[in-house]
């Protein structure tokens, strides 16, 4: 039989995954090949991958001996793992007409007696491909292929991030289109819920959606002509107007929602949930509440009017709010500080941009076949300047530039759902390196 990697032991990890991946994309010696009977063997299709139960391929179409097989194909490191698996005892294994393994360590037969048809690939698989995958396997930089980046070409690395940039805003709009679902195909509750979420951006997130969830939107419509009545409704949901205090406006506050509370039947969240630990003052819940709140009672049917929008600067216009009175001389309740008007900044109302209207847009666009509001939401990103945070500064330093939000957000769905998992074989870039003489 003809062998790729000839009689050298590779001492790496290999992985089912890897298998797959090879199989796939057929990386291996297919000269004179044959099963471990000593049948000669030809792939006529190697099938469609499958990443659910089941058979690794199916609808695979392979030639042994003389008779052509059409069935399903199972991937093992080990001949043995079938049993581990207990194929054996699983009927949807019977019509596998193909088992490939990198190393047969057991006999199998079907339950006829038959032997069972095997490939192996341990000396079929070039030895570069193996080096290579073995090299990223190990690696502990900070991304797998960190010190061989520089000799992808600028062109692949481009159209990957085009391709993480889809991604995200896909695997964005999946979130989006569940609370739709949940919200009965309401876009403005929707919206509502996943722009509260973005005013706690990262660390204040969660709780930010459990309040918007525990007051719909329709309900503090009603309330739109009092900024008091909107506060005091938010502040009472979240859990901060339980605790006794000395300040007026405090007091009024806690007043007016023992009322609505009441009127409503309203539960408010827990106030554990909120965190102020390691954040600047002007990022503490109650002054994220309060910016929230002058949006609400700005803006009347917000996501309408989000729509209507055509440029950032309609957008930075409507999303520029700044707190009630109170507020100027308080970053908590009943703790004065000194005067500061407290408007949403620049760099916050960008992050509202680039996180929660940019992939409203996209999924909106895509569920009403509107491709202006795709291409708006893929033009914002390219015109908003590139986040700053941890992630986009270690790019950065490896050589990878950002020029926009465009740039930023497909390096974080990189970093994050690819480089963080080491997910090299379903990378652009990490399958030039593999495949690398």
């Amino acid at each position: 039989r003809s062998r790729y990697a000839g009689t050298i032991k590779f001492q790496g990890m290999i992985t089912e995954e890897f298998l797959h991946y090879v199989w796939k994309l057929k990386l291996f010696n297919q000269k004179n090949l044959f099963t471990e009977q000593g049948e000669a063997l030809s792939i006529i299709k190697t099938g469609e991958h499958n990443s659910d139960a089941g058979p690794d391929f199916f609808n695979a179409k392979i030639k042994i001996g003389k008779t052509t097989w059409a069935g399903n194909v199972e991937i093992h490191t080990l001949a043995s793992d079938w049993k581990k698996h207990k194929h054996q005892n699983d009927a949807a294994y019977n019509n596998v007409i193909l088992h490939v393994v990198y190393k047969n360590d057991i006999a199998l037969h079907r339950k006829s007696g038959e032997n069972f048809p095997t490939l192996v690939l341990d000396s079929l698989i070039p030895r570069h491909l193996l080096d290579n995958y073995n090299t990223i396997q190990k690696s502990t930089h900070w991304i797998p292929c960190e010190k061989q980046l520089k000799d992808i070409d600028a062109f692949v690395v481009k159209n990957w991030l085009d391709r993480m940039l889809v991604e995200r805003l896909e695997r964005k709009t999946k979130s989006i289109l569940d609370s739709l679902a949940i919200n009965k195909n309401n876009w403005e509750e929707t919206f509502y819920q996943h722009i509260a979420k973005s005013f706690g951006f990262k660390i204040n997130s969660v709780p930010f959606e459990l309040l918007a969830k525990s007051i719909p939107n329709k309900l503090l419509a009603k309330h739109k002509n009092s900024l008091l009545q909107i506060e005091s409704l938010l502040y009472g949901q979240a859990g901060f107007l339980e605790l006794p205090y000395i300040d007026k406006y405090a007091l009024q506050l806690q007043n007016e929602y023992a009322f609505l509370q009441n009127k409503y039947s309203l539960a408010p969240i827990e106030k554990h949930l909120w965190k102020n630990m390691r954040l600047h003052p002007s990022n503490f819940p109650c002054v994220r509440i309060a910016h929230f709140a002058a949006l609400i009672y700005k803006s009347s049917h917000l996501f309408s009017k989000i729509l209507e929008a055509k440029s950032i600067i309609d957008l930075k216009k409507l999303l520029s709010v700044e707190t009630s009175e109170y507020w100027t001389t308080h970053y908590q309740f009943d703790k004065q500080s000194p005067l500061k008007k407290k408007k949403l900044g620049a760099d916050g109302i960008e992050n509202i941009i680039i996180n929660t209207v940019v992939p409203l847009y996209f999924a909106y666009g895509k569920t009403k076949k509107e491709e202006g509001y795709v291409n708006l939401a893929m033009d914002l990103l390219e015109q908003l300047k590139s986040e700053k945070n941890s992630i986009i500064t270690k790019w950065n330093k490896i050589g990878i530039a950002t020029a926009s939000a465009f740039d930023s957000q497909a390096l974080l769905e990189l970093k994050n759902e690819y480089c963080s998992h080491k997910k090299c074989l379903h990378c652009s870039v990490g399958n030039k390196l593999l495949n690398r003489v």
